[in-house]
């Protein structure tokens, strides 16, 4: 995880964005994958690297940028002010490894979910910031978001 200091820019130019997290999902997400890996004397590994390497993150004070792709590469990116909901999953075997998923649902129409999948964070921590500042963003921004039944 990289950290950068308030103000300083960051790699897009953008003064003031903070890197949150920026990384691949685990290797290793959970228990039963290190049991079929240890199962298949370590070939399991080899389908998993790849599925790790062909997905990246960038979390930051203002927006979300995922990365897929091995070959050909997409980005995708979502305003952090887009997000409306958000989901930490833990499950049992993911907690046992350090890893966890978080979930954004968002106002966008190309990605109304973004899953930030298996990764190695305290998740709970992480959201809590992710939360902290998309109403921080909603803020700037003058953004008010009017839940309508």
């Amino acid at each position: 995880m990289t950290m950068l200091s308030p103000t300083a820019p960051d790699a897009a130019g953008e003064p003031g964005e903070e890197v949150l997290f920026e990384g691949n999902p685990a290797l290793v997400p959970s228990l039963g994958a290190l049991l079929l890996a240890v199962l298949t004397v370590g070939l399991w590994l080899i389908p998993l690297w790849f599925k790790s390497r062909a997905r990246h993150y960038r979390l930051t004070t203002k927006r979300v940028v995922v990365e897929t792709g091995i070959l050909n590469k997409r980005l995708e990116q979502v305003d952090l002010y887009r997000v409306s909901d958000y989901t930490v999953l833990r499950p049992v075997l993911q907690r046992m490894m350090g890893t966890g998923n978080l979930i954004l649902r968002t106002l966008d129409h190309t990605s109304p979910e973004v899953p930030v999948s298996n990764i190695k964070a305290d998740v709970v921590a992480l959201y809590e910031r992710i939360r902290a500042a998309t109403e921080s963003e909603k803020r700037r921004r003058g953004i008010r978001v009017v839940d309508m039944e």
